[in-house]
């Protein structure tokens, strides 16, 4: 196989793990790939992108009433005598694919307030797909905050919430809504959360609190930062993690 063929391959995969089409052994390998080459996380950045302009530009239309009749036609619901003609399949094959696609759109495109939710989820997701969840490991917030000076704009808060039961685990940097934001892990048993600070631009008017394919997420304020903790943890687990982080004393 020649290294265009390759990299053809390699993008083709790109796009199916975007799409969540691959399984999970496929996924962790197209994730190392991911890591290890810049081009390549640029190049799953840019159909992450892609997909968010589309949902926003392409919002899902009503089809016409009349096409249903059509389209029973032309796949044969209403038995006749006749064959269809090869243009009612025609039509039907083109019915079906705008319906398909009008479906899709219906699913897949997200509310605005939730953009940022949605990518938090499918950021923890890929840090639990890959070979290590986190770029810098330690449980001395002394040592993962240095870590992100000089990596992006403004290093996080990081409390030390031992004492309540989450112990800190490290952190690394995720993209949210195109920009980098600290995310710091801790752990509540065999679990991990996510947590990351988002700058202002992705501050919520109200604290959210809901599911996201099976991940439980909370968002809240604090000091111009939106802060979006994720886990596969308990709905009060999560809530007793949040609160204690809100009320950890200021970083000494």
């Amino acid at each position: 196989m020649t290294k265009d063929a390759t990299a053809d391959d390699t993008s083709l995969l790109i796009h199916a793990f975007v799409d969540g089409e691959l399984d999970p052994a496929n996924a962790r390998a197209i994730e190392r790939e991911i890591a290890a080459d810049p081009a390549l996380a640029a190049e799953r950045e840019q159909v992450q992108t892609l997909q968010r302009v589309l949902r926003e530009k392409l919002p899902p239309k009503a089809l016409p009433r009349h096409l249903r009749p059509r389209i029973e036609a032309a796949v044969g619901l209403h038995r006749t005598r006749s064959r269809p003609s090869w243009q009612a399949l025609a039509a039907s094959v083109a019915v079906a694919f705008v319906m398909a696609s009008a479906s899709t759109w219906v699913v897949l495109r997200p509310a605005p307030g939730d953009r940022v939710a949605e990518a938090v989820v499918d950021d923890h997701l890929r840090a639990l797909m890959a070979a290590q969840p986190i770029d810098v490991a330690s449980s001395d917030r002394h040592t993962v905050k240095p870590w992100f000076n000089g990596r992006i704009t403004q290093a996080p808060r990081v409390a030390d919430l031992s004492a309540q039961g989450f112990p800190l685990a490290g952190g690394r940097i995720d993209v949210i809504a195109g920009a980098p934001a600290p995310t710091l892990v801790y752990r509540h048993r065999q679990h991990l959360i996510s947590l990351s600070a988002v700058p202002s631009a992705g501050l919520m008017s109200d604290a959210v609190r809901r599911e996201i394919r099976g991940y439980n997420i909370i968002g809240w304020n604090d000091g111009g930062v939106a802060y979006w903790a994720v886990s596969d943890l308990g709905a009060e687990d999560l809530e007793s993690f949040a609160r204690a982080f809100r009320r950890a004393p200021a970083e000494q």
